[in-house]
């Protein structure tokens, strides 16, 4: 499997840097997925430490190449965090990044961007306006944030585990525009229950993204199946923090997921029309 995921990674590569007009996703592991449009790039969820043992860890060696700004993660334009859990963001690896990578701009949850800041040294100071935290409530209304190429929007959406469990965590749904064409939706461990994204109908109502990227966990419920559907509204939706223990094969997998277009192989790519 190793092997495969290695050849598999340097196929995508080479695909992504003879496409220069390409509109792709890009995936690392986990939730960490990387999406580009022409030579705009953006990345979800690329740092992260732990696997707790059924997840995935990105390749070291993408994870070199992130570091160094080498193909196919040079030039990219910002990094959006979904939530502060060890398998999703680490304070201390992104920190190191930005200060390797001075071009890249951090959107954030702000229990995440307080975290970079604990560790922080006062000379370390300036990377933080490139910094942007985000610190929405509960049935906040969604927000707005732009820079130059992309149209950033956050909502906060309870992690799974609602209304029992983890309800500090600060999860944010990412909809991302990039050049005006590429939507896409990144949905972090987001709870599968429509009461959250009911309110905000409108809201979700407004574009068709492209694709979007919930937990496979979405897949696995009526409920969950009717958000992608009618609230998110995406025209593809593959699914992101697959465990290990899901088959690759999907006759193999529950029921439920046997029609689910999952993301398991570091290095694979879906097409985003």
């Amino acid at each position: 499997m190793k092997l495969k995921s290695i050849a598999v990674a340097i196929a995508s590569i080479l695909t992504l840097t003879t496409q220069a007009n390409a509109q792709q996703a890009f995936y690392m592991a986990n939730e960490a997925v990387m999406v580009t449009d022409g030579d705009t790039k953006v990345l979800f969820d690329p740092l992260y430490p732990e696997s707790y043992g059924q997840y995935l860890l990105v390749p070291e060696a993408m994870r070199e190449a992130l570091f160094a700004g080498d193909e196919p993660f040079d030039g990219v334009d910002a990094i959006f965090v979904s939530h502060f859990h060890g398998d999703h963001f680490s304070a201390d690896d992104m920190l190191r990044l930005l200060i390797a990578q001075p071009d890249i701009m951090l959107y954030a949850p702000q229990q995440a961007v307080l975290a970079m800041r604990s560790i922080a040294d006062p000379e370390q100071e300036l990377v933080f306006d490139r910094v942007n935290g985000v610190a929405l409530e509960y049935q906040d209304a969604p927000v707005i944030l732009s820079m130059d190429k992309l149209k950033v929007e956050a909502v906060r959406i309870p992690h799974s585990g609602w209304p029992t469990d983890r309800l500090n965590v600060q999860n944010i749904v990412w909809r991302v525009t990039l050049n005006e064409r590429s939507v896409v939706v990144h949905m972090g461990d987001a709870d599968s229950n429509d009461v959250h994204f009911a309110r905000d109908s409108d809201y979700w109502g407004q574009v068709s993204p492209n694709m979007a990227f919930p937990p496979y966990w979405f897949f696995g419920s009526r409920e969950g199946r009717n958000i992608l559907e009618n609230r998110v509204g995406a025209k593809r939706n593959v699914g992101i923090h697959v465990p290990r223990t899901i088959p690759g094969d999907p006759m193999q997998r529950p029921r439920p997921l046997r029609g689910a277009d999952l993301f398991m192989v570091p290095g694979e790519t879906r097409r985003i029309n």
